[in-house]
């Protein structure tokens, strides 16, 4: 039986449209999934869409429609771009759908019948933009929200509450038992704090709100949106007995931004230990892309469009971008000087440009076949490789993608120095040089069938086209990526395809 691995993205919230940000996670996430994938595991990859709650009603009446239909509009947005950008997942919820609301008031049901929620009052200081209670002290003197900057109200008002205060010891035993709950370490720190600072009971239901899911022990509440949202990990999976959820619950990797990490590290693991649940494996908070040092908003009118850069440059390049310039994990600084000095000096100047040197070379020499090499002479290529699938395994497992992508690249960058040394246009000039030739592109040949299996999670498109340029069959997709025994898998005599040059150069 294989292995299996649940991978989630957040929810995205569809008071607006896709930006990098959503991107950058569920990119990440894909990226993830597919080297999963093709290290054996079966893989579940979900996403989707956040649909209730105020900030949506106040939206669609801004723009003179209903709630529904300006989640249908923004939904289809999302559903478009990941299609653009290759995103292989496996389900994609939708919080206003029926399967998602039937797990919903079954587990409210089962948390108010067990004394988890029960009926009060809830005083405290609301964002609307954020959907979030405050307490004074948090606030530090000032009248607005601590994440966003907006003005906060005093709210006071009956609400039903979740006992989020029973799980505070709870909470920080697990956190301290399981290190690797919450990753990076400086974010686990911070929840770890607010936790010690004390834990108030969450309201969890919010009254004269109709765009919600109505509460099933009193049709005057909505229940709150965060609670909603949180629940989609498992209502996916058709919680409580469906046997998708016996197979794959916990999750493996919960991806969220460090924005939304308090949610994700706090209140969603005290909700499932109320459910009797384990806890998510790991729950990793990225870092934002910044413009000029600010974090983007669309306030601030600095929010990047994905959809443009795409259709201009490509999505592998955006893609691979995203994954190699910064951390996952820290901040990083978004410019489109940068994008370009980064896809012509990695993408297009060492892996473009080791395709474009190679095939050619074999359809001149080796009349467009792969040639055969000399027994047991990989040139040191059937080493690195091996050291770079076992460092690769490293990598992935802790989210450090742009470790992984480095890593690959001294392969790419030692291809193309053998090149340079070896000089195969000048032993296709000598007679008694071309075995020496033969091996010498066969080594650069299957060099590229390796980049294009180990590069197929982060560029899936670009990667296909490198296997087919170099005489593979199969879709990539289908590989299973072993260590062991990997080199000398290209059959001599296969035909090479030789294509468009794989990406462009960008002017400056």
């Amino acid at each position: 039986m294989r292995k299996k691995f649940y991978l989630t993205t957040p929810v995205y919230y569809v008071n607006d449209v896709p930006h990098i940000g959503h991107t950058y996670t569920t990119v990440a996430a894909d990226a993830l999934a597919r080297y999963k994938r093709m290290r054996g595991y079966e893989v579940f990859f979900l996403t989707g869409t956040d649909e209730h709650g105020d900030k949506i009603q106040q939206a669609a009446r801004k723009k003179e429609t209903t709630p529904i239909e300006l989640a249908n509009r923004v939904v289809s947005r999302f559903q478009s771009l990941w299609k653009t950008l290759h995103i292989s997942n496996d389900d994609f919820l939708r919080t206003t759908e029926e399967r998602h609301i039937k797990v919903v008031k079954e587990v409210f049901l089962k948390l108010y019948r067990q004394d988890d929620i029960y009926k009060g009052t809830y005083e405290g200081w609301y964002c609307t933009p954020c959907e979030t209670f405050w307490l004074e002290s948090q606030l530090e003197g000032k009248r607005v929200c601590p994440e966003c900057g907006q003005a906060v109200k005093k709210i006071k008002e009956e609400s039903y509450l979740f006992r989020l205060s029973r799980y505070q010891n709870r909470l920080l035993q697990h956190l301290e038992k399981n290190p690797e709950f919450v990753l990076p370490p400086t974010r686990k720190n911070e929840v770890v704090q607010f936790i010690r600072g004390g834990l108030r009971d969450l309201s969890v239901t919010r009254l004269r709100l109709p765009w919600g899911i109505r509460c099933p022990v009193d049709e005057k509440h909505t229940i709150y949106v965060w609670v909603d949202a949180l629940l989609n990990y498992i209502s996916a999976l058709s919680y409580p007995s469906d046997s998708l959820f016996l197979s794959f619950w916990p999750a493996n990797v919960q991806l969220v931004g460090k924005d939304i990490l308090k949610f994700h590290a706090i209140i969603w693991p005290a909700l499932l230990m109320a459910l009797g649940l384990e806890p998510p494996r790991l729950v990793f908070a990225h870092g934002w892309w910044k413009m000029t040092g600010e974090k983007m908003s669309k306030s601030k009118g600095n929010i990047v469009d994905p959809n443009p850069l795409i259709k201009d440059y490509g999505a592998d390049a955006l893609r691979y971008f995203l994954l190699r310039e910064v951390p996952f994990g820290e901040d990083g600084s978004f410019s489109l000087p940068l994008f370009v000095k980064r896809v012509n000096s990695d993408l297009a100047n060492d892996l473009g440009n080791l395709l474009n040197r190679t095939v050619p070379l074999v359809t001149r020499s080796c009349g467009g076949r792969i040639p055969h090499p000399q027994d047991g002479n990989s040139a040191g290529f059937e080493d690195l490789t091996k050291n770079t699938l076992s460092r690769l395994d490293q990598f992935m497992d802790r989210l450090s993608f742009s470790e992984a992508l480095s890593a690959i690249w001294q392969m790419v960058k030692a291809a193309n120095l053998y090149i340079d040394r070896s000089a195969p246009w000048r032993l296709a000039k000598e007679e008694e040089k071309q075995k020496e030739l033969h091996t010498v592109l066969y080594n650069l040949l299957e060099t590229l069938r390796i980049l294009a299996l180990i590069l197929f999670p982060f560029i899936p498109s670009s990667a296909q086209k490198i296997w087919e340029e170099i005489g593979m069959e199969e879709n990539l997709d289908s590989q299973i990526l072993e260590a062991r025994d990997i080199w000398g898998g290209l059959v001599p005599g296969r035909e090479v395809k030789k294509g468009p040059p794989l990406f462009p150069r960008i002017k400056e």
